[in-house]
Order: C-alpha cells, then sequence, then structure tokens
C-alpha cells in the first residue's frame, strides 16, 4: 500500500529518503541493491547508507534530476525489498549534509583537486598503454586488447544457434558480486516471475524463470543491457531447453 502523499510535505528534489529497509542486509549488498533497483529511473549520482544504529534501516539514494527522483517515489512507494515494503519520501536534507554525517564531505573546491589528479593518474595509464602497443580506448572494461575472431579458428568461434523463445532467461556478463536476491529485485518488477537459479561453480550466468514466454520476452526486453555495475552490461538470451 502506498502512503497517502508520501514526502508531500518536503519539496521535490533529487535525493529520496527511505526507510524501513531490512537491517539484516549487509551495507554493500544492500547498497548494489538499491542501485539495482533505482537506476531504472535515471542517473544515479550515489546510494548513501551507514552502519550506526541511528540509521539502521535507512538509505538516501541521490539522482541526476528531480524527475528521475520523483519517478521513483512514485513507482517503488511500498515495493517489497528483502521482503519489506520501503517507505520512500523526498529527503529533508541536501545529500551534501548526508555525506557530512557519513563522512564522506569533500568541500567543493577540495573535489575539484582531487579530480584533477584522478585526471593525471588516468593520463599515465594511458601512456603507459600506449608504451605497451594497446590502444587506451581498447582496455574498456577489460584492461587488455579486445580478442580477435579468426575465421575458420577454433570450434568455439563458430556461432551458436539462438534458442527459441521459452519461459527461462539466460543472464550472462553478470558482475562475480552479484547475488541471487540483486537479481531477484531486478526481475521481479515483471509479471510472471518465478525463481532466479544461479550456479555456484560459474560465476557469471544465471537463468531467470517466468510463468510463461511472453511473460520472459517482455522481462529480456526492459533488462537487455541492464548494467549492475558500469561494466557489466547483461546479456539476456532464451535457454536452451
Amino acid at each position: 500500500m502506498s502512503e497517502p502523499n508520501a514526502g508531500a510535505e518536503i519539496p521535490q528534489n533529487k535525493t529520496i529518503y527511505i526507510n524501513n529497509l531490512n537491517e539484516k542486509i549487509k551495507l554493500d549488498e544492500l547498497k548494489k541493491s538499491l542501485n539495482a533497483v533505482f537506476s531504472q529511473f535515471g542517473k544515479i549520482l550515489e546510494v548513501l547508507a551507514f552502519k550506526t544504529l541511528k540509521h539502521k534501516g535507512q538509505a538516501w539514494v541521490v539522482f541526476d534530476d528531480v524527475n528521475s527522483a520523483s519517478n521513483a517515489l512514485r513507482q517503488m512507494q511500498g515495493f517489497p525489498f528483502y521482503d519489506k515494503p520501503m517507505k520512500i519520501q523526498y529527503a529533508k536534507t541536501k545529500s551534501d549534509i548526508i555525506a557530512k554525517a557519513d563522512g564522506t564531505f569533500v568541500p567543493r573546491e577540495k573535489r575539484k583537486r582531487h579530480d584533477d589528479k584522478g585526471k593525471k593518474r588516468k593520463d599515465q595509464h594511458d601512456s603507459s598503454l600506449a608504451g605497451m602497443g594497446v590502444n587506451p580506448a581498447y582496455a574498456g572494461a577489460y584492461g587488455a586488447a579486445p580478442a580477435v575472431s579468426y575465421p575458420g579458428g577454433a570450434k568455439s568461434m563458430v556461432p551458436e544457434v539462438p534458442a527459441p523463445p521459452n519461459n527461462i532467461l539466460f543472464i550472462q556478463n553478470l558482475p562475480n558480486e552479484t547475488t541471487p536476491m540483486m537479481l531477484q529485485m531486478l526481475f521481479l518488477q515483471y509479471p510472471g516471475f518465478k525463481e532466479v537459479r544461479m550456479v555456484e561453480a560459474k560465476p557469471g550466468i544465471a537463468f531467470v524463470e517466468y510463468g510463461d514466454e511472453m511473460q520472459s520476452t517482455v522481462a529480456m526486453q526492459a533488462l537487455q543491457g541492464f548494467k549492475i555495475t558500469p561494466h557489466n552490461p547483461m546479456l539476456i538470451t532464451y535457454a536452451k531447453k
């Protein structure tokens, strides 16, 4: 059930405040899961949650624009997140104030100097890659030159025939830290969701089952290329039966 006029007394802003969160979830996993379910509404600048007793069961999600924040508030109000309905309102405070509470606050002018340092480091990294004969633009998410496929090479180079549409999706290119619960949060948003199965021996892949192929197709189209981390766009296909 949505709260009546949740957040109406607080002016709209880019930061939403969420409480009634499950306190048993590890902080790191909580932040990643919040990022996963809220990034569908727009660019997230940061997700804040703290270990202190005073801030337990609470988090702040800072969006790039107010529109994203208001859509997130409206659509995710009461969403069953780790078995507890989320209570969402606009944050009363600017996110800098939250950052001060967290100890991560950096005054604006210091931030710029810090960013410049990071840029210098990246330039040095790029020049060392160039020295190794690797085009820095290629280094991308892999930190190495891309693999080149040779026609008539290894058997694995032959493209496989995709499986026909069915109710089970095969997800690839997941970051190693992905948990079944994170995927459940994402795929649960689409009707007909049944379960997530991950294979311990093979990190980076998962199977997600829906009631029928129409439902699995809707979820596939909505989440194709979704990034749990900036370097891992999901690759979704139908599972082979």
